[in-house]
């Protein structure tokens, strides 16, 4: 029976443990350049024993990120700095995936500690592009819907994202289309008001998403995994379905992803959402049950023995954490050490395994 500290095997990828840092937004950068910080934060995640390190959303366009502070791979000048955090990864028994993402409408927003709202282009940020022409957040500008030209830049945008990241060593993709971002949007029918080809029908609105899962899985060699990040629902009357969700996850699934990553929400007001611990555990599993297709559980996983019975039960094959990991980068080790699990800690940290 699988349990939180057994490996998992996405293709030729061997996970150490069924344990995650999912992508957390650290609003660092300067023209998407990685820096010192994600160095640090990165790495320490990988010293404290997990077994995938994700980086936060990395932009495939300047326009694509949600901040002026963003991770970008949209030139090849981003490539050495990051081959410096994933080879440190790597040397500390982690594996190093890289999350690629455009933000949508939701772009150009100032700093969460800077307010969140709105950047202008005269304060620096830019026009915003949706699925559909769009209200931005606490704003009455609007997005603007992306032209077909404007959808197939977003394709290659992706695709050369993908070779950026293969060149910078990262070992799994995962493709963001959550949230409320860009892919999201036109997954939901909140967002997606479209009358072409990418909009309406269900097989319509996942065309875009459906086309860079090609795309990307087409550059990919064949032991090389896959992920894509999902809102499994929308939480609101109209919107986006678990149901959806599973009829997604079967053509994804056909389309060689090897695991989803179900998280939710992103385009409902928070009151929408019942939060709790375990709160999205179940869109996990359900897809995980129909579709036959691994999945990754996020939310309020706080505790060693929560995360540890996700895993026994077979609610999902991966526990992603993300605020806990924040206050405790050593939530692997801690948890090993709490379940009764014998694992390598670094050897520079080896005077600490037990208390004396």
């Amino acid at each position: 029976m699988a349990n939180l500290f057994s490996p998992l095997h996405l293709r030729g990828v061997e996970l150490k443990n069924r344990i995650a840092i999912s992508p957390m937004c650290q609003y660092s950068a300067t023209d998407g350049f990685a820096n010192d910080w994600h160095l640090v934060h990165l790495g320490s995640r990988a010293v404290g024993g997990a077994g995938l390190v994700i980086t936060e959303a990395t932009a495939v366009s300047p326009e694509g990120r949600i901040s002026p502070g963003d991770l970008g791979i949209w030139k090849d000048e981003h490539i050495p700095f990051l081959k410096r955090i994933t080879d440190f990864i790597h040397q500390n028994g982690s594996v190093a995936g890289i999350q690629l993402a455009h933000a949508g409408h939701k772009a150009s927003s100032h700093k969460p500690w800077d307010g969140g709202r709105y950047a202008s282009p005269e304060e620096g940020g830019w026009q915003p592009v949706a699925a559909s022409e769009h209200a931005l957040l606490a704003d009455d500008k609007k997005a603007n819907a992306l032209t077909a030209e404007g959808i197939h830049q977003v394709i290659d945008d992706f695709k050369a994202a993908a070779h950026r990241a293969l060149a910078a060593g990262f070992r799994v993709i995962e493709i963001h289309a959550a949230h409320g971002y860009l892919l999201n949007g036109f997954l939901s029918p909140l967002v997606n008001q479209r009358t072409d080809e990418y909009g309406g029908s269900f097989e319509n609105r996942i065309r875009l998403l459906r086309t860079i899962v090609k795309e990307t899985r087409g550059i990919l060699a064949d032991d090389f995994p896959l992920i894509v990040r999902i809102s499994a629902s929308d939480w609101v009357e109209g919107g986006w379905t678990i149901n959806d969700s599973v009829a997604l996850a079967k053509v994804l699934h056909e389309n060689g992803v090897d695991l989803i990553d179900c998280s939710s929400g992103g385009l409902a007001p928070p009151s929408a959402i019942k939060i709790g611990p375990n709160y999205q555990v179940p869109f996990a599993e359900t897809i995980k049950n129909k579709v036959g297709i691994k999945t990754g559980a996020v939310g309020m996983i706080t505790e060693a023995s929560q995360a540890d019975e996700i895993i026994v039960a077979n609610k999902a094959d991966l526990v992603l954490i993300a605020r806990e990991s924040l206050r405790n980068p050593m939530f692997p080790l801690s948890a090993a050490h709490e379940l009764g699990h014998d694992v390598q800690w670094p050897i520079q940290y080896v005077r600490a395994q037990k208390k004396r």
